[in-house]
């Protein structure tokens, strides 16, 4: 049976159908009215007992989206990272090449389901890659409102899938406009990262692999790149479920990292600015200056003792550097995360022995 959608702000709900709004009346974003659960008598299941054949759709009984149009997606590598004192979760080796299949899978099996003919995206790169191809696999024209100055790296990926690209001068902002607009002349379907309830369905299955791998042993932290918080609230839900199940006892703190000069998480929290940093535009695929789920994002910050903080280009280039060095290779923006945790060690936010987890969102052969 299909979940209907519900609005945390002013507790509207909406009836699932190809013809369900992408946002509520109130102007605020929806979720899943129902969030699914395994059986409480049920306790955490052995490693040895999950099929990670299935992929992220391991945790089915979690997803409130039944698996239609899949690549084999999720359980991606674990790995020690011995010069950094941390692990690192290999989500750049997804079927795309970033952890945004997670969402895609989910969000085009509910709109499969739906039996939408035509989805629209709007996407600096890794989103509207993934959405593409997982458009492809579910048999569904795609639109994907991109940058005109967009990397031809990613625009072929676009292209190469079916899906039809449109250029866009102007800002990301402007992208985004573009797009909603023909969202609501009617021309399909939005199956936007940041606005997409399901998309951050998908998302949540970074916290229930981590904590799988880890034999159910929560880290002390998780640091990500926090633009629109896609993977960021992800990782919040994923992990507040697994406490609400009963399979984890405690959650890590969530810290974020935000390209200076783009960063209002960061801002919001330190305070008002007395000087305007130059942009980071090595970390160009997290440069959000209105992220649609802010309040969500400062919720789950202050609910897990978390942070958000900003870096430059010169800290994330050194990051990058570092870690093709150490052979991660993988695309600039991905660096962000791991700067961040070289600085929240150095500004004492983190203890340099804390048990910490930081993805690596996206391929170098994106880059």
């Amino acid at each position: 049976m299909l979940s209907n959608l519900s609005c945390s702000a002013c507790g509207r709900e909406y009836a699932a159908g190809a013809d369900e709004p992408w946002r509520c009346e109130c102007g605020h974003p929806l979720d899943f009215a129902e969030r699914p659960l395994p059986d409480p008598d049920r306790p955490a299941p052995d490693f040895s007992d999950i099929d990670t054949r299935d992929g992220l759709w391991a945790f089915e009984e979690f997803l409130p989206v039944r698996r239609v149009a899949s690549l084999g997606e999720g359980f991606t590598p674990l790995v020690d990272a011995d010069d950094w004192n941390a692990q690192f979760k290999l989500d750049c080796v997804f079927p795309s090449g970033s952890f945004k299949d997670r969402g895609a899978t989910t969000t085009l099996s509910r709109a499969a389901e739906l039996g939408v003919e035509t989805v629209i995206e709007d996407s600096s790169g890794n989103a509207g890659a993934a959405v593409a191809q997982y458009a492809a696999r579910a048999g569904i024209d795609a639109e994907i409102y991109v940058p005109a100055d967009a990397k031809a790296s990613k625009l072929k990926a676009i292209e190469c899938a079916g899906a039809t690209p449109v250029r866009i001068e102007g800002s990301r902002q402007d992208v985004t406009d573009a797009c909603i607009e023909a969202v609501e002349a009617g021309d399909g379907w939005y199956a936007s990262h940041a606005w997409n309830p399901a998309f951050f369905a998908g998302t949540m299955t970074f916290a229930l692999e981590l904590a799988a791998q880890r034999d159910w042993e929560v880290p002390d932290a998780v640091v990500t790149p926090l633009g629109h918080g896609t993977l960021f609230l992800g990782t919040y839900r994923g992990f507040r479920a697994l406490y609400d199940a009963g399979w984890t006892d405690s959650m890590p703190r969530l810290l974020g990292v935000q390209a200076a000069g783009v960063s209002p998480i960061a801002d919001e929290l330190d305070g008002e600015r007395k000087d305007e940093p130059e942009r980071n535009d090595v970390a160009d695929g997290i440069q959000i200056t209105h992220p649609v789920r802010r309040d969500q994002i400062l919720d789950a910050i202050h609910e897990t003792d978390g942070d958000a903080i900003s870096l430059d280009a010169g800290a994330t280039q050194d990051a990058l550097d570092r870690l093709h060095r150490t052979g991660f290779y993988i695309e600039p923006t991905s660096a962000v995360a791991v700067a961040g945790l070289t600085a929240y060690r150095e500004r004492g936010i983190l203890d340099e022995d804390a048990d910490v987890v930081v993805p690596l969102t996206g391929s170098g052969l994106k880059s």
